[in-house]
């Protein structure tokens, strides 16, 4: 898969509101008002007023154009919901811009929460080469196999409670990817000492 354009920013550099969260602490009950806070150190970096109905979040909050006054934002979030298989039902937040059913609403650079789609933004790992994604497979293998950081570092054992079988697994896993990224890499290399 080729990578995302350039124009696409990521996820993980915006502040966003995950229904899953609210839900887990009790925060999508009918009645309810309160805000939420991002820190950084310990410092406010922004915060949003949520009040809370049957079928809907109304945000309340200020934004600040880079080149302006602070404009006041207010607007309803409607809520969806789908039935769990064993009982309960799903939170979902539907898009205030195109409608979709999500779980993370991202506050975008024009002052409004909105998802993923509607602000073009992509996940991290989006952004990886098909070599980054294989060494990012095989450092998670090694990670949980407890092996010391590297894919050119020699393996290490079985920890102690893990079945073979599984263990088996994992090390065929991690030499295919960690094989491959280095293939990639000593092709990399080889090109370079072509042109000079």
């Amino acid at each position: 898969m080729a990578a995302p354009s350039k124009g696409y920013d990521i996820t993980a550099a915006y502040r966003s509101l995950d229904v899953r969260d609210l839900h887990r602490r009790g925060m999508l009950k009918p009645g309810l008002d309160y805000g939420l806070q991002w820190t950084r150190h310990g410092r406010v970096l922004a915060s949003v007023g949520i009040a809370t109905q049957q079928d809907r979040l109304t945000l309340s909050y200020h934004h600040t154009p880079r080149d302006g006054e602070p404009i006041g934002h207010r607007y309803p979030v409607a809520l969806d919901r789908t039935p769990c298989t064993y009982g309960g039902a799903r939170p979902w937040f539907l898009c205030p811009d195109c409608g979709r059913r999500v779980a993370l609403l991202y506050l975008g650079r024009h002052g409004r929460f909105a998802c993923r789609h509607c602000l073009r933004l992509n996940y991290k790992c989006q952004r990886e080469s098909d070599h980054d994604r294989l060494i990012r497979r095989a450092e998670a293998i090694r990670l949980r196999l407890g092996w010391p950081p590297g894919i050119a570092n020699a393996g290490g054992g079985k920890p102690g409670k893990m079945q073979w079988r599984t263990f088996e697994r994992l090390v065929a896993e991690h030499d295919r990817c960690a094989n491959a990224a280095l293939a990639v890499l000593a092709g990399q290399l080889e090109r370079m000492r072509a042109r000079s």
